[in-house]
């Protein structure tokens, strides 16, 4: 009887298994592969030229640089915010959690309309702008604020738990021993919470990357100018362009697995660093 139970339970496992990998084929390694043969279908060089092309680079470099906006401001921001969070205890605190956690629930379209309600043509905003000759719908300033919403909960998501786990001793210690507010977070606080700032901003590269929606609203999509990366696989998706859009496409999906892979080398150091304390 057990000999009986052993083998249905060994059949059933392997029954799982097989449908874990079947699904994730499907959802996974089938697109990315026929990503893969539409961008090198035709070899090499023809990957290179579209990679060359002058608006790709633009939307590539575009992209980049919102990217790295999202990373600085919500990477500096972020982790003020979960200290305030975990540290201090003010009224509307379960409110302002809450409020963290928005650009998960709301919609990338629905940042687009709100800012396009503030400073776009008849927004709510649009006199004090225009007055200040500051353009920000269709342009820079709205793009950078669109990426900066939808990728704000990383960093204090990752930070807040570290912060919580890690307690104010050391803090507390450095601060009788003389040191300045300033010299303790970065000797003391910073080295602590590292880990759960990495992770925090490597997941706000992988967003920032990926974003489309709020983009695609606020930016006007102005070729080599205001065109991000998935704005332009869009484009080019409506202009025929297939080559373009696989291209551009194989790209960013590389971009997302390497941070990926990235973020997991990271949680693999940091648990072959906590093991030797246990």
């Amino acid at each position: 009887m057990a000999e009986r139970a052993g083998g249905g339970k060994g059949r059933v496992r392997v029954v799982l298994i097989g449908v874990a990998v079947l699904y994730v084929g499907a959802l996974v390694l089938l697109p990315v592969g026929s990503l893969l043969r539409g961008a090198l279908g035709g070899g090499l060089r023809p990957f290179v030229e579209v990679l060359a092309r002058p608006d790709v680079l633009a939307a590539l470099v575009m992209t980049a640089k919102l990217t790295a906006f999202a990373v600085v401001v919500n990477g500096t921001l972020g982790t003020a915010l979960a200290f305030v969070l975990v540290r201090d205890r003010f009224v509307g605190k379960r409110v302002l959690h809450a409020l963290v956690d928005v650009p998960f629930a709301l919609s990338p379209v629905a940042v687009g309309v709100v800012l396009l309600s503030l400073f776009g043509k008849g927004g709510l905003l649009r006199p004090i702008t225009d007055a200040l000759g500051w353009e920000v719908a269709f342009a820079w300033p709205a793009m950078a604020m669109a990426t900066a919403f939808v990728t704000l909960p990383f960093v204090v998501r990752e930070v807040g738990p570290v912060l919580e786990e890690m307690g104010t001793d050391q803090e507390l210690a450095a601060y009788t021993l003389g040191a300045s507010p300033f010299v303790t977070f970065f000797r003391v606080t910073l080295p602590g919470i590292r880990w759960g700032l990495a992770y925090g901003t490597t997941l706000t590269m992988a967003r920032a990357i990926g974003e489309f929606g709020a983009v695609l609203l606020v930016s006007g999509g102005i070729a080599g100018k205001t065109e991000t990366a998935t704005v332009f696989v869009y484009r080019a998706l409506e202009d025929r362009d297939d080559r373009g859009a696989y291209v551009v496409a194989t790209v960013l999906a590389l971009a997302s697995i390497g941070l990926l892979l990235l973020l997991d080398v990271m949680r693999r150091k940091r648990g072959s660093r906590a093991e030797p304390g246990r």
